[in-house]
């Protein structure tokens, strides 16, 4: 059985701005998101982690090297986990788009919509699927561990629960959580989403 550990970066000053933080947004962690890295590092710890793979984006690049130092891994650099090209929406606040990106991306009732100079949701899971199969064809068993982001991590549940992209607003992944997927075979499951216990003050977990 392979055992995927789903953690999206820690914020940035740009999610506490709300501006969209897309592909061509290489934005660092900031204070409170280095200390988030830090806390997932804890949190993962124990387990038993094989490899780690990451977008290449500096945000997520970075949390993944904190987890790494407790294993003595090296990051490998997943071109295919960064995040959806929102084109010409790069960097705007969301107050002038007047919805969220979810709404915006799905407002035609479907996936299909790409953003203008950019890519659509259905485009971003097709490319991620096809790696999170090419990684389970390398791994045919024991831990690894994928930094990435919002939507890309979110596409990747939707293809295990089998809900259409359409229905991606439903679903909200907080910076600096932990969801786990498992594959038995050819059956994916959902086993944890959205786990951000590690980052309250209480560590009795």
């Amino acid at each position: 059985m392979v055992k995927i550990i789903l953690v999206r970066h820690g914020e940035t000053d740009w999610n506490q701005l709300r501006r969209v933080q897309g592909a061509n947004s290489n934005t660092n962690l900031s204070q409170k998101g280095k200390e988030q890295a830090e806390s997932l590092a804890l949190r993962l710890k124990p387990e038993r982690i094989q490899a780690i793979y990451s977008s290449p984006l500096q945000r997520a690049l970075d949390t993944a090297r904190a987890i790494a130092d407790n294993h003595q891994i090296e990051v490998v650099i997943e071109p295919a986990l960064t995040e959806i090209d929102v084109g010409e929406l790069e960097g705007i606040h969301l107050e002038k788009i007047g919805k969220r990106l979810d709404q915006l991306l799905t407002s035609q009732g479907e996936a299909l919509l790409k953003m203008p100079g950019g890519e659509s949701l259905a485009g971003v899971q097709q490319r991620v699927w096809s790696t999170i199969q090419r990684l389970i064809g390398r791994h045919s068993d024991g831990v690894i561990v994928v930094v990435s982001h919002y939507f890309v991590i979110l596409t990747i549940i939707c293809s295990v629960l089998n809900l259409p992209l359409s229905h991606i607003g439903r679903l909200r992944l907080g910076v600096g959580s932990i969801s786990t997927i498992t594959f038995d075979g050819e059956v994916p499951r959902l086993l944890l989403f959205n786990d951000s216990c590690h980052l309250t003050s209480d560590k009795s977990w």
